[in-house]
C-alpha cells in the first residue's frame, strides 16, 4: 500500500471530496461542497487545502457561520437526507457561531458536517487570541459546546486521527437512525500537520442508506390496531419524506379510509387532492384536522417526534380509549405515547402494513369517512375567506399566502421556519401536486429562512424557490443575499412586513394580556411603560435588498403582488418582494391548547385570570402508557 504525504487539512478535502451515498440504487456526492469564512484559525489549513485542491471539494464563500450551517442543511433536507454540505470556520466566535445551526440539524435529524477550528494543541504559543482559558480543565476549549448539539464530536489532535474520524463522520451523516450535525473539530495548528495517509484512504467510498425492514409480529400488532378500530386517524412526520413513501402512505389511507394529517415536518407527505388529505395537525393545524384527531380512537404515527405543537402539549387526543401505533426508524420515537412500535423504514413499513391489515380483515369505516368529509367541507370556506382577503386596506397575511398559493406551480418550493409563516402556511398552504412547502419547525430557529433557500436552491435547479417571512426574521439574517447574488442563485423572498414579532405579540396578548417589546415601535417618555410604544419604525427593506444586490419591490396590493412574483419567476438572480401586512389580523384559530404558563404570581388582576383559565386549561393534558 503506498501513502501520500499531505497536512491533515488537505486529507480532509480530498478525502471528502471522495465519498458517495447510495440510496435506492442512487449513487451521489455525500458532500457537494465546503462552505466557509476564513480566519486565523483556518485560513493556513482549510483555506490552503480548499484552494489547492478546489477541483476534489467546490468552496463556496458565505457571510455569516450560523447561515452556512443553515444553507448546508436546506440543501440536505431538500435532497431527502442523501447528500449535504461541509462548513469551515475560523476558531472562537466563527465557531462558536455555528452551535446554533448544529442544534437545529440535529433536531431535525439533518446531516451537516462541520469543522470548527480550535486552539493550538502544541501550546507552546501560549495562551492564543480567542482561547478559552477554563480555571479547572486545561483541554476545555469553546468547541466543546457542541457536544450537546451533535450526533457525532471528535476533536482531533494528531492528523493520523482522520484515519477513524472521518469514516464515522460519514457513517453517522448516511445513518437514518443517527443523523444530525457532525462536528469534527481541527486545532488550527493541526490543519497544517503532516502526516503519510495510505492512498487507499481517498478512494472513492460508497456509502448505503440502508432501510430498516419491519418485524413481523410488530406489523401484524398494527394491523390487528388498525382492523379494531373504529375512528382510526394518520399522521404523516417528516420521516415519510426521507423513505420516499408517500405513495405507499396513499394506498394505504385510500384502501382502507384513513383521513390522514400532516406535521410540520410532514408537510406534503399527502401529494394527492382526496377526502382523505385533511391537512396540518396540532397547534397551528386546522380545526376539521383537530376535531379529528380528538375523536380518534386509534392514532397512527409515523415518522414523527410528535412534539407539542402536534400533540396540543398533551391535550389534543381526547378519545377515553385512544390507542397508539407508530411506524419510526428510530425506536425512541416509534414508542411515544406508548403506542405499538414498528421500528422500521416507513416505506418499507407501510407496504408491509397494508397487505398484513387485509389479512386482519380492516375495512373503511362509512361513519368516520362520512365525519371527516363534513370536517372538510365545514373548514374549506373558512380557508377560502381566509385567504382571499377583504377588500381596502392592508392585505392579511392569509390573503398573502393566498396570493403566492395561487401563483404556485407543480416544482416550486416554499421555505419558512420562524414566527407567523409556518403556522400559517401549514394549516393553509395546499402542498399536493408539487407544490412544495420546506417548513423547519423542529428549532425554529428565526434566520432560517433565506440561507435555507440557498441551500434548496442548489439541490433543486428547477422551480421556484421563495423564502416566506416576516420583517423581523428577514432583519435578523439578510446578509445571505449576497450569497445569492455570488453564486448566481434564483431565490425569491417575500417579505410580510408586519412591523415586528406578531406571532409572540399574539401569544403574550393570550398569555398575560399585555403588549410588550415586540412591535419595532419608537420609544417614547411616556412613564410605566417599556418606553417602546410610539409610532412604527419606517423601513425601506426593499432598499435593504437592492443595497445587498439583489432585485427588489414593494407590492401594496394582491394585484401588485402578482405582478410582481411573475416578474421575479423570469428573473435571474434573488428578487426580493416586501408586502406591507396587516399587523394584528390573524388566520382562523387551530382550537387546540399550547402549554405556555402565565405567571403564578401576579400583582395584575389581569395576569391572575390567565393564571386561573391556564390552570383550567391544563386539566384537559393526558399521559398514554
Amino acid at each position: 500500500m503506498g501513502t501520500v504525504r499531505l497536512t491533515a487539512a488537505q486529507a480532509v478535502v480530498l478525502y471528502l471530496g471522495s465519498q458517495y451515498s447510495v440510496s435506492d440504487g442512487e449513487r451521489r456526492r455525500l458532500i457537494t461542497g465546503m462552505l466557509g469564512i476564513f480566519g486565523h484559525g483556518n485560513v493556513a489549513g482549510m483555506g490552503q487545502a480548499l484552494e489547492e485542491y478546489a477541483e476534489h471539494l467546490p468552496y463556496i464563500q458565505g457571510r455569516n457561520e450560523q447561515s452556512m450551517v443553515h444553507i448546508a442543511v436546506g440543501f440536505a433536507k431538500a435532497t431527502r437526507r442523501a447528500s449535504t454540505m461541509a462548513v469551515t470556520a475560523s476558531i472562537g466566535p466563527g465557531s462558536t457561531n455555528m452551535v446554533t445551526g448544529a442544534a437545529l440539524a440535529t433536531i431535525n435529524r439533518l446531516p451537516v458536517l462541520l469543522f470548527p477550528s480550535d486552539t493550538y494543541v502544541t501550546r507552546r504559543q501560549g495562551v492564543v487570541l480567542q482561547q478559552l482559558e477554563h480555571p479547572s480543565a486545561g483541554d476545555t476549549t469553546v468547541n466543546d459546546a457542541f457536544r450537546p448539539v451533535s450526533r457525532f464530536f471528535d476533536r482531533i489532535t494528531r492528523p493520523e486521527q482522520l484515519l477513524t474520524a472521518l469514516p464515522e463522520a460519514m457513517r453517522v451523516l448516511t445513518s437514518p437512525t443517527e443523523t444530525g450535525a457532525v462536528v469534527v473539530s481541527l486545532p488550527q495548528d493541526v490543519q497544517s500537520m503532516a502526516h503519510d495517509f495510505p492512498q487507499e484512504f481517498f478512494a472513492p467510498t460508497d456509502w448505503p442508506i440502508r432501510r430498516r425492514a419491519p418485524h413481523p409480529d410488530e406489523i401484524t400488532q398494527a394491523a390487528a390496531l388498525l382492523a379494531g378500530a373504529a375512528r382510526p386517524l394518520v399522521i404523516a412526520g417528516g420521516g415519510v419524506h426521507y423513505s420516499g413513501a408517500a405513495a405507499e402512505l396513499a394506498a394505504l389511507a385510500e384502501e382502507f379510509g384513513l383521513p390522514v394529517v400532516e406535521t410540520f415536518g410532514g408537510k406534503g407527505a399527502v401529494q394527492t387532492s382526496s377526502w382523505w388529505q385533511m391537512g396540518g395537525i396540532g397547534l397551528e393545524g386546522n380545526p376539521a384536522a383537530n376535531t379529528l384527531a380528538a375523536e380518534a380512537d386509534l392514532i397512527l404515527h409515523i415518522g414523527t417526534r410528535l412534539t407539542d405543537f402536534a400533540t396540543g402539549s398533551q391535550s389534543l387526543f381526547a378519545n377515553p380509549t385512544v390507542r397508539f401505533a407508530s411506524i419510526n426508524v428510530t425506536e425512541h420515537d416509534a414508542v411515544k405515547q406508548g403506542a405499538a412500535g414498528v421500528v422500521a423504514d416507513a416505506k418499507l413499513a407501510l407496504a408491509a402494513l397494508r397487505d398484513a391489515a387485509r389479512q386482519a380483515n380492516a375495512a373503511p369505516r362509512a361513519e368516520w369517512i362520512a365525519r371527516a368529509r363534513v370536517l372538510a367541507e365545514d373548514w374549506r370556506p373558512r380557508r377560502a375567506e381566509a385567504l382571499s382577503g377583504t377588500a381596502g386596506g392592508l392585505m392579511s397575511q392569509g390573503q398573502l399566502i393566498g396570493v403566492l398559493q395561487d401563483e404556485a406551480r407543480s416544482g416550486d418550493t416554499v421555505v419558512a421556519a420562524a414566527g407567523g409563516p409556518p403556522g400559517d402556511l401549514l394549516k393553509v398552504w395546499d402542498a399536493t401536486l408539487g407544490r412544495d412547502c420546506h417548513l423547519e419547525f423542529g428549532f425554529s430557529c428565526m434566520g432560517y429562512e433565506l440561507p435555507a433557500s440557498i441551500g434548496v436552491r442548489m439541490a433543486q435547479p428547477q422551480g421556484e424557490v421563495i423564502t416566506f417571512i416576516g420583517d423581523g426574521t428577514f432583519l435578523m439574517q439578510p446578509t445571505e443575499l449576497v450569497t445569492a447574488v455570488q453564486e448566481g442563485l434564483k431565490i425569491t423572498v417575500v417579505i410580510s412586513e408586519n412591523h415586528g414579532f406578531q406571532v409572540i405579540r399574539r401569544l403574550q396578548l393570550h398569555t398575560s394580556g399585555r403588549d410588550f417589546g415586540n412591535e419595532f415601535r419608537r420609544r417614547t417618555d411616556e412613564p410605566d411603560t417599556s418606553g417602546l410604544t410610539g409610532d412604527y419604525v419606517q423601513l425601506d427593506l426593499a432598499a435593504v435588498a437592492r443595497g445587498l444586490g439583489a432585485t427588489a419591490f414593494t407590492a401594496a396590493t394582491p394585484e401588485q403582488t402578482r405582478e410582481a412574483l411573475r416578474t421575479a419567476r423570469e428573473h435571474a438572480g434573488p428578487t426580493v418582494i416586501v408586502v406591507p401586512t396587516a399587523p394584528q389580523e390573524n388566520l382562523p384559530p387551530s382550537g387546540v391548547w399550547w402549554d405556555v404558563a402565565p405567571a403564578e404570581v401576579s400583582k395584575d388582576p389581569v395576569v391572575q385570570e390567565k393564571r386561573r383559565e391556564y390552570e383550567t386549561a391544563r386539566a384537559a393534558q393526558r399521559w398514554f402508557k
